[in-house]
């Protein structure tokens, strides 16, 4: 699995489409661009509008119902409709018409207010596109404001789920009806953030802490599309203001030990480990410390959720990373594996196996005996599980070439425990698909070494030997007891002899 972090690229489609009808809208309106350009120019748009000299920045609107008809009285003149030394005051007063925001619940209210908006916003995104020298330190506090204003919100409660039955592909997402305005405030978020025109050391006074933990509240969004243009825009910030990394990390980790410990339940675990996937890629050797707690203590605890299977493919990408990076690592990581292990959830199970082939294939010999009888212990459960599905999975460890040779390496201590499970699904497995495998399994422990098999074999053979003589002569005892109980049984209650242990029924005198 690779982390890809490379933008929304299925929103592109549809910001082409509304950048097309922008333009037509835009070019419907000639007739009263000249006038709206000529009104800027003195000094405002229209006699309602909040006036303001050319040569000085607006100051920033109240947003309330009272003033959003002074801003969208007329529309602002076009980009290209001005001087260029007139752009970016046109620009701070697109900002601050766009920092208005509407209710998508009600699609006939302000319906000419959100039209005019979403042509705006356009414009604003296609100018950010069109040059340098568009993000200024003296714009920074609009863009900002206006970012703020529409992002920053309150989610809409979340549906309940079932989460054990959930199937995160099949379920239809909820989707937000302001999307159409907040697809192009993220697209405006993205270009000013990779800008070469945004200076870090400027603009961290306003993509602060404040901003990026706002922005990690919107990752429980239930809307797809809102979740993969948040994922691409915290990974670049996180790559371009180096001084909030460690913030940004200890951030995620908070989101983490919440959701595991309180609440169970967040929607954007997945787009949050996908970031994590990049980073630790990134991390330097040897890991610090602070690295390898965060693996200990955030990471492994994400396979205790029940919903672990929402976000199973990431957490398994940045385990492996980390073993990847520093072998060691593979001996508490399998250990904090059998630890979460799943008793009762079979479909868990299988997403634990796949995880521990990944993980194998990278440990070497030394951490892989300290952990090779617990490990295998737990291997041979799940190769007489029936539930084919994890016992095929427990089978197919035996397909890979490395996990073969730590075997086979450690036989003498791993083939007796290995050897009673492969017996019993030889001899009693319901599934063909299973019994076949086993036989595979079996015959490639005898052509490793037939004397070892041949021992481990006739040793199970007395095992079994003994354990059916343990079982008869239990059942002998039970029966005594039961005879002795038979004859001294009061009058008139009956001893009940169909069951193996004896129970008194009371049937009167």
């Amino acid at each position: 699995m690779k982390s890809k972090l490379t933008g929304s690229s299925s929103s592109a489609k549809a910001k082409d489409k509304d950048r097309g009808e922008a333009s037509s809208g835009t070019a419907g309106s000639k007739a009263s661009s000249s006038s709206s350009t000529s009104a800027f120019l003195k000094g405002g748009q229209g006699a309602s509008r909040p006036t303001s000299a050319l040569r000085e920045k607006p100051p920033l609107p109240v947003i309330s119902d009272a003033t959003l008809p002074q801003y969208y009285s007329d529309p602002l003149p076009s980009f290209r409709d001005v001087s260029p030394s007139e752009k970016q005051h046109l620009f701070v007063q697109k900002l601050h018409m766009c920092s208005f925001t509407f209710d998508f619940t009600e699609p006939g209210k302000h319906v000419r207010e959100k039209e005019m908006k979403r042509q705006t916003l356009l414009e604003l995104v296609d100018y950010a596109n069109s040059g340098t020298g568009k993000f200024t330190e003296a714009v920074s506090e609009d863009i900002s404001f206006m970012l703020r204003q529409n992002l920053f919100r309150t989610l809409p409660p979340a549906r309940s789920h079932d989460v054990e039955n959930l199937d995160a592909e099949e379920e239809e997402p909820s989707l937000d009806p302001a999307w159409p305005h907040l697809q192009i405030v993220y697209e405006f978020l993205l270009r000013y953030i990779v800008s070469n025109d945004t200076d870090a050391k400027v603009a961290k006074k306003y993509i602060d802490q404040q901003f990026v933990l706002k922005l990690l509240e919107l990752f429980d969004s239930e809307d797809p599309r809102e979740r993969d243009y948040l994922k691409t825009i915290l990974h670049r910030i996180y790559g371009k203001f180096m001084v909030h990394r460690p913030f940004i990390r200890k951030s995620i980790n908070n989101v983490f030990y919440r959701f595991i410990f309180e609440t169970e339940r967040h929607n954007g675990i997945a787009e949050l480990l996908e970031i994590l996937g990049s980073i630790i890629n990134g991390f330097a050797m040897p890991l610090k410390e602070e690295h390898k707690l965060f693996l200990q203590r955030a990471l492994m605890p994400l396979h205790k959720p029940k919903c672990v299977a929402m976000y199973h493919q990431q957490l398994a990408y940045c385990v492996t990373q980390f073993v990847e990076k520093d072998p060691k690592l593979a001996e508490p990581v399998l250990n904090a594996l059998l630890k979460y292990w799943p008793v009762t959830n079979s479909q868990k199970e299988v997403l634990f196996l796949g995880e521990l082939e990944e993980i194998l294939e990278l440990t070497q010999p030394a951490e892989f005996q300290k952990v090779m009888y617990q490990l295998f212990k737990q291997l041979a459960r799940c190769l007489n599980s029936q539930h084919f599905q994890v016992a095929e999975r427990s089978l197919f460890l035996w397909n890979i070439e490395h996990i073969v040779d730590l075997v086979a390496q450690f036989r003498v201590q791993l083939l007796p425990i290995v050897l009673p499970a492969l017996e019993e699904n030889t001899s009693s497995h319901w599934n063909p698909a299973v019994h076949g495998l086993t036989v595979n399994v079996r015959k490639m422990f005898q052509e490793l070494d037939e004397q070892l098999y041949e021992d481990c074999k006739r040793a199970y053979e007395e095992q079994r030997q003994q354990e059916q003589q343990r079982l008869e002569s239990r059942e002998k005892k039970w029966h005594v007891l039961q005879q002795v109980a038979v004859q001294r049984a009061p009058k008139g209650v009956q001893v009940d002899s169909r069951l193996p242990r004896y129970q008194i029924k009371d049937v009167g005198v």
